[in-house]
């Protein structure tokens, strides 16, 4: 393709012919329009595709399937070949590996697993990739890692519509992915990924006990307004989180608490605090919260950031002190076992709460968007502006997912692989079990109007109705926002948030006051924004936005 432009409308006009929106001979006919030889486009479109079906004999795992990759499977086509896939240690991990066994029946592979916790794995990938070892096809990545993978002049992972293209791989479909999810899982209108996981941190709280009369009654004679259910604003988190903080409102016999987090360095605990800082910063007037567009100058430690964080500091006194160190899974338990009343976290939290066995809370789920803000500070500006309400949704989490190394010699078995947990049946299963790790961020995974799914079927997969309800309803909400927090997604994004994770984690712990943290991460940043480049991170952080 001779542009960008032209690259974005072969990709809209690929993945129309793969949705069946566009036949055999105007995907032809229109990518000739766009420059590309019809003797390259009918390679790509290859035969005539047969109509979907429902299921078949040969892909038992897979629905719905094309009449190619049911005739593609009668031969076994990867009999003998062995891809190796790097994937986090961690709930995303199992869940596929849950799916390795699978794939084999039906194509003859096999898949070889290595497990890497997470304060090493972007240190593995990388050192896989760039000393040109090799040695894994795929790799299990977080988001916030892409901007790394396109630093040489050749990325180090490869575009995927011509996979995509091709009816023999499983069938999954790209437009599925609702618009912020789609952002994520592509570069410069390209895949590089297929669906997996698809993060956003909502609020989760018991809607029992905010629905009890007596605790209602006991909110409002000491605060003098009505329990807020769910609370719209940090003022009413705080009150709420204070109010159910450290007394027996569980009825267990054991004090409770108000607000559950995880906080340990490199356990993705910085995300709690990128989350709930994004309505002092991130407003209708300003989508900039991490550097100046205009200068690559840090926006970190603004007047809002340090707002946020001092904000961020008082939640510390609504929870076990021990959660400075906890990981993630260590967050979640404390609600999951009836002892915490709300927790600001990723749609694993009412995933895992439909599991009796690790659960006490299933049918008590509430859910909504984080709250929001009265004020915001736009630190392009330098000034605060007073709003009725500013939420902000976000991306927040890893996303994770698998991508696929340019040094693999297997590129079309891995694929095949990755492609295969994007198909709806698997894909709809990871989504609805908490412990894969993996949230919805396909449309068929939503009920009406927003998706096409509907209660019979998460109820199938042993979900409270209720609960179904509360969670998708509130989980698009965050997703769909207006106002989003935008993801980073450049080169030296993961030492950036490493900084960032440490210094936080350093207040938390009492060794660092809030401003002399933010100065000391904006100038860590300064220090990686040099070393990468200024202009080069200008302009790739500029682009992000558009």
């Amino acid at each position: 393709m001779s542009n960008r432009d032209n690259a974005d409308k072969f990709g809209d006009l690929l993945r129309g012919y793969l949705n069946g929106k566009v036949n055999r001979r105007q995907f032809i006919v229109r990518g000739a329009q766009l420059g590309l030889s019809a003797a390259v486009l009918a390679k790509l479109a290859g035969p005539a595709r047969a109509a979907m079906m429902d299921s078949a004999p040969e892909a038992p795992y897979e629905s719905p399937v094309t009449a190619e990759r049911a005739a593609f499977l009668k031969t076994k086509p990867y009999k003998g070949t062995t891809i190796n896939v790097m994937v986090l240690k961690a709930t995303v991990g199992d869940g596929l590996k849950y799916h390795v066994a699978h794939w084999a029946e039906e194509t003859g592979g096999k898949v070889n697993v290595a497990e890497v916790p997470i304060e090493t794995l972007h240190t593995q990938i990388f050192s896989d990739l760039s000393s040109g070892l090799g040695k894994y096809d795929a790799y299990m990545t977080g988001c916030w890692y892409y901007g790394d993978f396109f630093v040489p002049k050749k990325p180090y992972i490869v575009a995927l519509d011509k996979f995509i293209a091709d009816p023999k791989h499983p069938y999954w479909d790209p437009d599925q992915l609702l618009p912020s999810m789609k952002k994520l899982y592509t570069r410069e209108g390209q895949f590089y990924c297929v669906l997996f996981d698809g993060d956003a941190q909502a609020l989760y709280y018991r809607k029992d006990a905010f629905a009890k009369a007596e605790n209602r009654d006991k909110f409002k004679a000491k605060y003098n307004y009505d329990l807020p259910d769910p609370p719209k604003t940090m003022k009413e988190l705080h009150d709420v989180a204070d109010f159910f903080t450290g007394w027996d409102w569980n009825g267990d016999g054991d004090k409770s608490w108000g607000m559950s987090l995880h906080a340990k360095v490199n356990e993705q605990g910085f995300f709690h605090f990128l989350t709930l800082s994004a309505p002092f910063v991130i407003s209708p007037d300003n989508k900039y919260y991490f550097f100046n567009p205009d200068t690559m100058k840090p926006l970190i430690n603004s007047e809002g950031h340090l707002r946020a964080l001092e904000d961020y500091v008082k939640f510390l006194a609504n929870g076990p002190r021990e959660e400075i160190s906890w990981t993630l899974g260590q967050g979640w338990n404390l609600f999951l076992a009836g002892h915490s009343a709300m927790e600001p976290t990723w749609g694993d939290l009412p995933t895992l709460a439909q599991d009796p066995k690790v659960s006490k809370v299933q049918g008590k789920m509430g859910a909504a968007g984080l709250p929001g803000t009265t004020e915001a500070f736009n630190p392009i500006t330098g000034e605060w502006k007073k709003y009725d309400l500013n939420q902000v949704g976000n991306t927040n989490g890893g996303s994770w997912h698998c991508v696929i190394s340019a040094h693999s010699k297997k590129q079309e078995a891995t694929y095949d692989f990755l492609a295969f947990m994007a198909n709806k049946k698997n894909a709809f299963f990871n989504c609805t079990h908490g412990w894969t790790g993996v949230q919805p961020g396909a449309k068929f995974e939503y009920l009406p109007p927003e998706g096409s799914s509907n209660i019979a079927e998460w109820k199938a997969e042993g979900w409270n109705d209720d609960d179904t309800v509360a969670y998708l309803k509130a989980y698009y909400s965050v997703l769909s926002a207006p106002v989003q927090q935008e993801y980073l997604r450049i080169p030296g994004t993961a030492e950036y948030w490493h900084e960032l994770d440490v210094n936080v984690s350093s207040v938390l712990g009492g060794q660092m006051q809030p401003k002399a943290a933010l100065d000391a991460t904006a100038a860590s940043w300064e220090k990686i924004t040099e070393r990468y480049g200024r202009d080069k991170q200008k302009a790739l952080y500029k682009a992000s936005f558009e």
